[in-house]
């Protein structure tokens, strides 16, 4: 069995679920999740569950908001007008926009309310403030060479001039 370490290749299947049981994300069984340990390429929590286990080992672990997508903020929530909407835009509670801000920054925003005067959008990220549960399967490990993990050229002995 080959242990999983920062800066290791990892294949794993997982399945995320909320307090409630609710599953929130899986990967499908034909194509399970690849990523590095260390790279920042999933949320710090899920790299941190996943270091130290096993090529073939499976485990459950639960991840604090702040080791997942963070705190809610209500600052991210803004009521606005309703007629600031074009009239045949359809603005349906739970649906996604993508919107501009003073900066000229696209940003996806959920619409959380709808009335007839006004509209709530929520930047938040849907999982912000939810503690998240991962069963997963480490399936296979990739080590790196070990001159690989101090840079591409670490092993390159350049040629002898004359």
């Amino acid at each position: 069995m080959i242990r999983a370490n920062r800066g290791d290749t990892v294949i794993v299947h997982y399945t995320g679920r909320l307090p409630d049981g609710t599953v929130f994300d899986a990967s499908p069984p034909e194509r399970p999740l690849s990523f590095i340990l260390g790279k920042g390429e999933v949320i710090p929590g899920f790299d941190e569950g996943v270091t130290g286990m096993y090529s073939g080992e499976k485990k459950t672990f639960s991840i604090e908001p702040d080791k997942a997508y963070g705190a809610r903020e209500e600052e991210y929530v803004e009521e606005l007008a309703r007629d600031m909407f074009p009239e045949d835009l359809p603005l349906v509670v739970g649906h996604q926009l993508e919107v501009t801000n003073e900066a000229g920054d696209k940003l996806l925003v959920m619409v959380a309310d709808v009335t007839e005067q006004t509209v709530t959008l929520d930047g938040n990220h849907p999982l912000a403030g939810k503690e998240l549960t991962f069963e997963v399967e480490l399936m296979k490990v990739h080590k790196l060479p070990p001159e690989s993990k101090e840079g591409p050229l670490a092993a390159f002995t350049p040629p002898e001039r004359n």
